[in-house]
């Protein structure tokens, strides 16, 4: 049996790896030792971003004056890639949607399945097996208890709760909305690196902490696709408006158009908190559509027959 297994299992090179690994270390390496120290001179886009931070965008963190300012068509580059990535895996992860008219390539596709699979289903038995695997599930999540205190004591089986123990339910709830308001704190205040995209990452965390506390149930009404895919719309289209703008009043894409508040206020950055806000709302809704779409998964795109 070893000796099969020897034959047919793919031969591993620990060295390549060894050496590769050693190559990237070395690089970091190297890396590391020829940082800037404290008393080298400012590159270009550092200095531009320290000398324009204050003055024209009022705001005392830099490094964001460089993502919405100085380098904001960038940033709403990468915003964008990221929705880009979130409907790719929307469309790869959906579910297979009833066909009206004629379509070629579904009409071939179905044949070479049935030529390929010898002896396989029909497709009326195919969908009665389909609409009875869908109705044990339902079954199943009915019968399920909502959390581990319905059941009884001593049960000898794995959990079948929807939601985690009373302990993790309330440290859940207590950490959730510690959580939210640290977000929203990063985007508000525009005074660390990022804001918008940390923040939408959080609001990922904390909806993710309510879904493993709670169960799928009891957020299923607030990550409905809906709800959510209309709302990083709307985030979306005030990233856009907020860049096209600053091209329409000030003659330049991410352009300053707002009036400035006073250093250290929430509105100081003008136009670079409005796009950090969109960010908020645009990152954390597409990262929520793309990790429940994969969640609710159930399906192979090949079919049962193939």
């Amino acid at each position: 049996m070893t000796d099969e297994l020897a034959d047919t299992e793919p031969r591993h090179r620990p060295g390549l790896g060894w050496a590769l690994a050693a190559a990237v270390g070395a690089l970091f390496a190297i890396g590391l030792v020829n940082l800037p120290r404290e008393a080298a001179p400012l590159s270009a886009v550092a200095h531009q971003a320290l000398t324009v931070a204050q003055p024209h965008w009022h705001t005392t963190e830099p490094v964001n004056e460089v993502v919405y300012g100085t380098r904001g068509f960038d940033t709403f580059g990468e915003t964008f890639l990221l929705l880009a990535a979130v409907v790719s895996v929307v469309v790869l992860a959906r579910r297979r949607e009833p066909r009206y008219g004629y379509i070629g390539e579904e009409v071939e596709g179905s044949r070479e399945r049935r030529g390929v699979a010898q002896g396989s289903r029909s497709d009326s038995g195919e969908r009665a097996a389909r609409a009875a695997e869908g109705g044990e599930q339902e079954t199943y999540d009915a019968a399920r208890p909502d959390t581990p205190d319905h059941e009884p004591l001593g049960v000898v089986r794995h959990e079948t709760a929807h939601a985690m123990t009373v302990v993790t339910r309330n440290a859940a709830k207590t950490a959730a909305p510690i959580l939210a308001v640290a977000g929203i704190y990063l985007c508000a205040w525009g005074y660390t690196p990022g804001g918008g995209f940390p923040a939408g990452a959080v609001l990922l965390g904390v909806v993710l902490l309510l879904y493993a506390g709670f169960g799928y149930p009891a957020i299923s009404r607030a990550v409905r696709p809906g709800v959510v895919e209309v709302i990083e719309l709307a985030g979306a289209v005030l990233i856009i408006a907020a860049e096209v703008l600053g091209l329409v009043f000030k003659g330049a894409v991410s352009e300053n158009w707002l009036p400035l508040a006073p250093l250290q206020t929430i509105r100081a950055g003008g136009v670079a908190q409005v796009f950090s806000a969109s960010e908020l709302i645009e990152v954390g809704t597409g990262l929520i559509i793309a990790v429940f779409t994969i969640l609710g998964m159930r399906h192979d795109w090949a079919g049962d027959d193939a």
